[in-house]
């Protein structure tokens, strides 16, 4: 278990080279409601529904991806970026400090997302180039695009799944609660940074 979020370190030393990002609820919030989600296919409350959906037969996940896809479509149409980004990533564009998008989210609607609320990445893992976090290979497979070590690069996201996906890639972690705030969760002591907003990350990284 890491520090508890009163105790840990106040600033981020040495700074990262690279910054993973995950979409929804860290850049974007784009209001999909999982419960919903689940709800309409039938699965049990809190189930991982990407990981749930493997189990199926391929015309039963054909039926729940196509609700998932109706979902993420929607959720992209009306998605919104959070306060504070496009200025974060001016900072990291000054510092050279190198940024890539890992998503649970399908690539088409990522990209639809993304060109609808402006904003621009070279590099994007969605769930069609890699198994989904909280596996760490498609942060690896950045790490080893950018040669990077992956003790060189920052996780940042809103849930558990980004959190569990850092560390078992050898990443430092943050956990944002810009969006969702999950600070009472049993997991988010895990992370070795809270921030409740882009200020607060800026600070973290960059001491103002």
């Amino acid at each position: 278990m890491r520090a508890s979020i009163a105790t840990r370190p106040r600033t981020i030393s040495p700074l990262p080279r690279g910054i993973l990002f995950d979409l929804d609820g860290t850049l974007v919030d784009s209001g999909l409601d999982f419960d919903q989600i689940r709800r309409e296919m039938g699965l049990p409350s809190g189930v991982p529904i990407l990981e749930t959906v493997e189990t199926m037969s391929e015309d039963q996940a054909l039926r729940h991806m196509q609700i998932l896809d109706r979902h993420e479509q929607a959720g992209g149409e009306r998605a919104v970026m959070v306060d504070g980004v496009a200025t974060f990533l001016e900072q990291l564009d000054r510092a050279k400090i190198r940024r890539a998008i890992v998503t649970r989210n399908a690539r088409q609607t990522t990209f639809d997302c993304l060109q609808r609320v402006g904003l621009q990445f070279d590099t994007v893992m969605a769930r069609e180039d890699a198994p989904p976090k909280p596996d760490p290979e498609a942060l690896w497979m950045v790490c080893r695009a950018w040669e990077i070590p992956p003790s060189d690069v920052l996780m940042i996201g809103d849930f558990r799944h980004d959190i569990e996906a850092g560390q078992s890639a050898g990443m430092r972690t943050v956990l944002l609660t810009a969006v969702h705030d999950y600070r009472a969760a049993s997991w988010a002591s895990d992370a070795d940074f809270v921030v409740e907003s882009y200020t607060a990350l800026t600070e973290l990284l960059f001491g103002h």
